[in-house]
Parts: C-alpha cells; structure tokens; sequence
C-alpha cells in the first residue's frame, strides 16, 4: 500500500476517475465532493496527500488550504490543487496559499500521478521507498529491521507498528486516539492509556545510549517525531 491521499473533487466522473487512477496504483484512497466533509475527513485520519478541487460545495479548495496551513497538526501536509482555473493569477494564488502543485484540466491522470509522487518525494521521501528515514533513524518495512545510529534496535509487534506510523508522518502532532485507530484499528477496544504504555516502550527501544529522544510529548495533544537536535 502506498500512500494515503484525499481526494476533494465534487464533479462525479471526475471524481471516479482520481479514485480508480489512484487506487490502481496502490494508494489508499478517500473521497469527497464537500469541502466541510473533507476538512472533516482529515481531521478523523490525516491523509499523506490532498488533492483539492479549487471549485467545491459549501467551502471552496482554497479556503481549504488556508484553513489546513493554519493549524500545526495539518500544516506539513502536501496539497496539489486540481482546478479549471489556469490563469498564471490563480496558480499564483493558489501557491502562496500553500498549495505544494498545481494541476490545471483538462490533465493526463498519468501526468498526474507522477506529479504526486515528486510532490511525496520532496516533502514525505518515507512513504515512497522501502525504508523509512528520519534522522539517524532507519525502519525496513520488508524485512522488519529497525537500526539506530547503525545500530539494531529490537521492537515488538506493536512498537513497531507504532514507530512505522511516527515515520510515515514526521513533525506532526498525533493524538492518542489518532494512534490508536491506525496502530490497533478502529474496533479496538484498546484503552487510551494503552497508548502511552507503549509509547514508553518505544521510547526505551530506541533510546540508545548517546542518542537524541526523537518522540516529542505534547501535553493534552499527544506525541510527535521529532529531531530536538536540529
């Protein structure tokens, strides 16, 4: 599975086409025609990935965009605008409002998702190659290795999991239920608490000795990836 996008695309056949095109090419893909939904729909499960139609029901993409570059949880995510509007005013617009791309239609699904993939690869190269790198930090998804520093670093199941979720989104503040939804699944009867302890345990797990602590903790918030070194 690839990388988790958004799609916010109110014109159905449109809309049809971005979810085959992606979820044929192993993206885990959501959608929605409705710009409330979809602010909605991030905040329930951050995508790796928006693509944002300029034109929407009830809040337009570029509203969207402004709302999601203000908040610190939603700021680092990659949006590529998708629009009719192709005047080099609107582009402009629609950058500095903190779109990562912009793709004008008509436009070849193909193009299209090899823009995606450059815009993951400037912005989250983890979930776009096999190991996942974050500072001194090295996760193999294949073969289940974790090194440290060079170092092994032995995990169980669940800290693993755990850890590969912190990489696939860096920098970013996830809550405990956020956590516990994508690492224990959303029918989990799993206590928040549960959270922490492993947490805890990942924490200790790669914590080696002369290592920076890389897992932020947020009061009433939650936990980040972070280099405090940096």
């Amino acid at each position: 599975m690839k990388a988790a996008v958004l799609i916010v695309e109110d014109d159905p056949a449109i809309a049809e086409l971005l979810t085959w095109t992606f979820s044929n090419d192993t993206y885990e893909v959501r959608q929605t025609g409705d710009g409330e939904e979809a602010l909605i729909m991030v905040q329930e499960q951050l995508p790796d990935l928006i693509i944002l139609d300029w034109m929407v029901e009830n809040i337009s993409g570029i509203e969207i965009c402004r709302q999601l570059r203000k908040q610190s949880e939603t700021a680092a995510i990659p949006i590529v605008m998708l629009t009719a509007r192709g005047e080099e005013d609107d582009r402009i617009r629609g950058l500095k409002t903190g779109a990562d791309d912009y793709v004008t239609k008509p436009f070849s699904p193909r193009e299209l998702l090899a823009r995606v993939e450059a815009v993951l690869r400037r912005s989250r190269p983890s979930v776009t190659g096999n190991v996942m790198l974050f500072a001194d930090l090295e996760l193999d998804p294949v073969s289940y290795k974790v090194r440290r520093n060079g170092e092994p670093v032995h995990l169980g199941p669940t800290e693993f999991r755990l850890l590969k979720h912190f990489l696939g989104r860096p920098n970013r503040v996830l809550s405990r239920d956020q956590l516990l939804d994508a690492v224990w699944g959303l029918d989990s009867n799993v206590d928040l608490r549960t959270v922490d302890v492993h947490i805890r345990r990942l924490r200790k797990a790669i914590n080696l000795p002369g290592t920076q602590d890389l897992i932020r903790t947020v009061r009433s918030a939650g936990y980040a990836l972070e280099n405090m070194a940096d």
